[in-house]
């Protein structure tokens, strides 16, 4: 429950921060920097719930075949597969590992 708690309060304050900007800056540009951050945050944001939800069960860790579906899915996407292929592969190898 806390990491949801900490994922949203990180989703909001990202957010928060993207819409305070423009009004900040009155109409200027963003530093090219900023932006390239700004457009990875959620992008990192998303991820981080999904390792969080895949590996921990309340308080403790819990490494199971989810683990080997991600692992699937992170080497089919690294191969630049198509998303559909990509959720299929990680499907299979989740219900291979749970055989």
């Amino acid at each position: 429950m806390t990491a949801t708690i900490v994922l949203v309060g990180l989703a909001v304050g990202t957010y928060g921060l993207k819409a305070a900007a423009p009004v900040l800056l009155g109409g200027r540009p963003l530093p090219e920097r900023l932006v390239r951050v700004a457009q990875l945050l959620p992008a990192a944001l998303l991820g981080a719930l999904v390792v969080v939800s895949t590996i921990s069960d309340e308080a403790a860790l819990q490494i199971d075949a989810r683990l080997v579906g991600i692992g699937a899915a992170a080497v089919a996407l690294w191969r630049k597969a198509p998303f559909v292929v990509v959720v299929l592969v990680a499907a299979a190898a989740t219900a291979v590992a749970r055989l």
